[in-house]
């Protein structure tokens, strides 16, 4: 097996499972797969930070906007891992809850950048936003940008 491959076959069951927990309401298995060394940045389809205490914020917030996830899916594009560094370029598909809206499908394109740490990747970088030809999906998301009175945790 592959370096990369043997860095999917660890890395891409873990993501599933804390991706779907997310979108269910539960931010705690996203959040243990990030370290919390610096540098750390997150370009999030709805909003973006830097640094842990943000990101962890940001995710435990999501966490209250997504439910009734039925369905995440990871469809790779391309990988790589090399030494202590790993990236993942994906299409992630999701059906879930917004802010208490119906579930509907969404799909975003997301680079993910890991560094291992102690032996385990951990994620220090993610990119994400939707698809060019899906505005239902930015529509979608825009209610993550518009909730509470306008305000999301950190900067935007």
């Amino acid at each position: 097996m592959s370096e990369t491959e043997e860095f999917l076959a660890s890395v891409l069951p873990r993501l599933i499972a804390a991706d779907t927990a997310l979108h269910n309401g539960d931010a705690a298995p996203r959040k243990a797969l990030w370290s919390t060394t610096e540098p750390l940045t997150l370009f999030g389809a709805a909003m973006m930070t830097t640094g842990w205490p943000e990101i962890e914020a940001t995710f435990d917030w999501l966490g209250t906007r997504f439910s009734d996830c039925s369905s995440f899916d990871i469809e790779v594009v391309a990988a790589g891992a090399s030494g202590d560094l790993a990236y993942l370029v994906a299409f992630e598909h999701t059906t879930a809850s917004i802010g208490g809206d119906p579930p509907a499908p969404y799909s975003l394109r997301v680079t993910t950048i890991f560094r291992r740490e102690a032996g385990a990747w951990k994620v220090v970088h993610r990119h994400a936003d939707p698809m060019p030809d899906a505005a239902s999906t930015g529509g979608r998301l825009s209610t993550l940008r518009n909730t509470d009175g306008g305000e999301t945790p950190g900067p935007t």
